[in-house]
């Protein structure tokens, strides 16, 4: 089961890096701009789909961070990993004191933030690993773990977004993902209408993994819906 992650952060470009980054490791991505937006989510996450993790910025444009730090211990122990700017041990001490599970200094790297996250959970004792990490369909093959993709053997390249697309749909295979979902996932929350960027992207994919485009045996079309992988072999 794919982990749940909030990430707070009003920076578009950095909300957007670290939204595709962390959807293609496999966490199931909500994203809040403001405390507003954060509490609201956390308030009304629908049964059964619990926020596993909290990646939370401290400068926000209704208050700071800390706040939803300070009300959320009090009935919680959701892992949370601040991200800021602030670089003062002092307020390291604090926020962690007051109950974030960690602390990283922009600008960090993603594997960085990605192995903190993975001890966060293993603290909380939740797998940190994608439901699938190998896809097998036919002549085609994702592998997760390496990035790799390959047809008929042969290695194939994708671009960064082409790849992110690719692995949304791995980590649900057999099962049809929506237009809003791939295009949150892969685009961020500012391009869930832009159903044009998902007839672009897959129409690269098919091309570049379909033995015959037009008559796709892997990337199937919902037709009104979203898009579905091919079910995995058996023995993928």
């Amino acid at each position: 089961m794919s982990r749940r992650i909030l990430l707070v952060e009003d920076d578009r470009v950095l909300r957007s890096s670290l939204l595709e980054a962390l959807s293609v490791e496999g966490y199931a991505m909500k994203t809040a701009v403001s405390l507003a937006d954060a509490r609201a989510q956390l308030q009304h996450a629908p049964a059964g789909e619990a926020i596993d993790l909290i990646v939370l910025d401290l400068g926000l444009p209704d208050g700071d961070g800390q706040s939803l730090l300070t009300d959320l211990r009090r009935s919680s122990n959701t892992p949370v990993i601040v991200i800021s700017a602030r670089q003062a041990e002092g307020q390291k001490i604090q926020l962690l004191d007051q109950g974030a599970d960690d602390y990283l200094v922009k600008p960090f790297g993603i594997g960085e933030l990605l192995a903190r996250i993975r001890v966060a959970l293993r603290h909380r004792g939740h797998s940190a690993e994608p439901a699938l990490l190998h896809y097998r369909h036919g002549p085609l093959q994702v592998n997760l773990k390496t990035r790799r993709v390959q047809l008929a053997e042969i290695e194939v390249r994708l671009t960064p977004t082409e790849y992110a697309l690719l692995a949304r749909l791995v980590r649900q295979a057999g099962q049809v993902v929506t237009h809003r979902q791939l295009l949150l996932d892969v685009w961020g929350a500012e391009h869930t209408d832009q159903t044009h960027y998902l007839r672009l992207y897959m129409g690269q994919l098919r091309a570049k993994l379909e033995v015959d485009s037009t008559d796709p045996q892997h990337l199937l079309t919902e037709p009104g819906v979203g898009y579905r992988l091919a079910e995995p072999d058996a023995d993928a």
